[in-house]
């Protein structure tokens, strides 16, 4: 917007300059020219300093830089990897850039948040999406690599707890029902639901769950799981069992709890809306009641599966890269609302952040 304000206002002012200055020539008492050509430059002068004043505030109205998102002036590409569960946002955003007459280029995969950052770690990506933050390790193979980052926090997400319609019997777990279903002590001695709780339904425990190379995965333990290995005396990890093969692609994984009447996993909850017609969700009780995952419940904190998201950007490649700045721009300005709240189309997405969160995401990446 700056940019498109700019080139109105500066041809403007030439044209006011060249008039002024033709009506000084025009005058044919040179004292009297002269005088008129001094204001003729003091007028000039004065107008330009009001275009700047104005520039100014048209920029601190739509946020500066990051909210104008000028994505359709530079050309190049993106190159993006990381989390399932963020990579839609991060797809809708280039969509929304693409129907905006952008040229550039935006690849986006998600093979899970652990193997984004193996990658962007190696500096091989721009942009790393992640459904949790940066692990101490992770971090320090980015600095021995001397990959240079900015953290990015860019939505809210609950964590939405699934099973097979046809399972009736199952409709709310507490965290402790949770944790002896698929805690480590679980791993060779529960097979039906039953085993776990005498109340659960006497059916097969087919596991359908997110594997370690996703963050959904690393969430999922550090929120439901290791509080309760912990009260159980367990103090190093694995928290979880052990004896099922998780899969960090979430179609895989709806594909696992249509398969199975008795099915049990979990998903992003935007994913699980986007397939609310296949799957089941259960609700949660973490010892204040059982409650359903919505945007609401989410949002205001009473749903207790959820976390944060967030996008990683490699600054070195930024300051080199216009492309993946306007990108970023775009994705924190003009993009952001539909991109986070609609990432998969008519069936909803994530949960924005408060504005004095988002001003923070802001502030970090303009100051870079």
């Amino acid at each position: 917007m700056k940019n498109r304000f700019r080139r109105l206002l500066l041809p403007l002012a030439v044209l006011c300059s060249f008039a002024l200055v033709a009506a000084a020539c025009g005058d044919d008492d040179d004292d009297s020219g002269e005088e008129e050509t001094t204001t003729a430059e003091e007028t000039t002068t004065a107008e330009e300093e009001e275009m700047a004043d104005t520039e100014e505030e048209m920029e601190e109205e739509t946020g500066g830089e990051a909210a104008a998102g000028d994505i359709t002036s530079v050309e190049g590409s993106v190159n993006i990897s990381g989390s399932s569960t963020v990579e839609p946002v991060s797809a809708k955003v280039a969509e929304l850039a693409e129907d905006a007459g952008s040229a550039i280029q935006v690849t986006v995969d998600g093979p899970g948040t652990g193997d984004g950052f193996a990658v962007f770690c190696e500096g091989e990506t721009d942009i790393s999406d992640a459904s949790r933050a940066i692990k101490e390790e992770e971090a320090a193979t980015c600095e021995e690599n001397g990959i240079n980052y900015v953290e990015l926090k860019i939505a809210f997400d609950g964590i939405a707890v699934l099973t097979n319609p046809a399972n009736a019997d199952v409709t709310c777990l507490t965290f402790e029902q949770i944790y002896a279903l698929m805690g480590p002590e679980a791993e060779g001695t529960v097979s039906n639901w039953s085993d776990a709780d005498a109340t659960l339904p006497n059916a097969s425990f087919d596991i359908s769950a997110p594997g370690p190379e996703s963050g959904t995965y690393d969430s999922f333990i550090e929120i439901v799981l290791e509080g309760q290995a912990e009260e159980n005396g367990i103090e190093e990890e694995p928290f979880i069992r052990q004896d099922f093969s998780g899969n960090a692609d979430d179609n895989v994984l709806i594909q696992g709890i249509t398969g199975s009447e008795s099915s049990f996993g979990w998903v992003g909850f935007a994913f699980a809306e986007a397939n609310a017609d296949v799957v089941k969700v259960i609700e949660v009780d973490e010892g204040e009641g059982c409650i359903v995952p919505t945007i609401d419940t989410i949002a205001d904190g009473s749903y207790p599966v959820a976390r944060d998201l967030f996008i990683y950007v490699n600054t070195d490649k930024a300051a080199e890269n216009e492309a993946l700045t306007a990108y970023v721009d775009f994705y924190l300005g003009d993009a952001y609302n539909e991109a986070v709240t609609q990432a998969f189309g008519d069936a909803g997405g994530y949960v924005t952040l408060p504005e004095d969160i988002f001003a923070e995401t802001v502030a970090a990446w303009e100051g870079r």
